[in-house]
């Protein structure tokens, strides 16, 4: 276990390399610049491009930035004077955690409850309900669920606030809108393992040893249906975060997806890169975690170093 974790650090490290390396470089391949649409002289820009760096070779630039990420140093913004980009992390993350972790929870849970329902009533029509909103889930885009549910909720029952995060409230449309397609999905998972864990041996022994129904499905056969929704956890993490960028657009949310979106908007090529690097590694580490949790779930599966 220690030797594989060893191997997957190195690797987790070499994944955040690579995924800052290649943006540091496509961000200066696109035209223009960070200071290309402010209303300054020439002079003025020569200065901020000077200030910033952005006069050396690229190759120079590049060296001098990842020297200081290994510091810690995620540099000052281009855009905002004298804001830090760690800062602007630390501000604007718990806001984004706070959407994602409800997110991901009510995905699991309600995902798990609909897919047992699912596959006890198997080609009936709670199964056929079941499934309609799975499918609905997945091919209705988080923009389109969240428009729909600010149109719905807010311009006609109003009901609900559609902006900020100044009350519980205001949770309830995000959440919806950022766990629909991984709900969908951890329904069908936990729908098609469990029929077919269901129709196992070792069920069949259960059930002539007269154990009762709820006793097979929730001590027995439930947590071996789990073991693909454990190892989708890393991937959920991922499309939750990649998913909050419009979803916090939409619903006005301070997060960090809204800040990336704007240093892409912006061309801030410090605040860009930051918020990549600390994306990036918060996926490996969750990746890694699914990972250690999914062999201490399922002790048949093992590691290979």
């Amino acid at each position: 276990m220690v030797k594989y974790i060893g191997k997957r650090l190195l690797t987790s490290i070499v994944t955040v390399w690579a995924v800052v390396t290649i943006v540091f470089f496509l961000v200066r391949m696109m035209p223009g610049g960070p200071f290309d649409g402010e209303k300054i002289t020439p002079d003025m820009k020569a200065q901020l491009n000077e200030k910033y760096g952005l006069d050396k070779p690229v190759g120079e630039q590049y060296t001098i930035y990842m020297k200081n990420l290994l510091k810690g140093d995620f540099g000052k913004s281009m855009k905002y004077k004298g804001r830090e980009v760690l800062t602007t992390i630390k501000k604007s993350f718990p806001n984004s955690a706070k959407v994602g972790t409800a997110s991901i929870i009510f995905s699991v849970v309600a995902g798990v409850l609909l897919g047992i329902i699912a596959a006890l009533k198997a080609d009936k029509w709670p199964d056929r309900v079941c499934m309609v909103l799975a499918t609905l889930g997945i091919t209705i885009p988080s923009f389109v669920m969240g428009t729909f549910l600010i149109y719905i909720f807010t311009v006609k029952l109003k009901l609900l606030p559609a902006t900020g995060l100044g009350k519980p409230s205001n949770y309830i449309m995000p959440v919806l809108a950022l766990s629909g397609s991984s709900m969908a999905f951890i329904t069908r998972l936990t729908r098609s393992k469990l029929i077919e864990v269901l129709k196992s041996d070792y069920i069949r022994t259960a059930k002539a040893k007269g154990l009762s129904g709820k006793t097979i499905i929730f001590k027995h056969a439930l947590r071996n249906s789990l073991i693909p929704v454990v190892t989708y956890l890393g991937p959920l993490v991922a499309s939750v975060l990649t998913g909050s960028f419009v979803v916090e657009k939409i619903f006005a949310i301070p997060g960090l997806g809204n800040e990336f979106t704007l240093s892409i908007t912006n061309r801030d090529y410090t605040s860009l890169l930051g918020v990549t690097a600390f994306y990036c590694t918060l996926i490996v580490i969750c990746n890694l975690l699914v990972d250690i949790v999914y062999v201490l779930i399922d002790p048949r599966i093992k590691l290979e170093a």
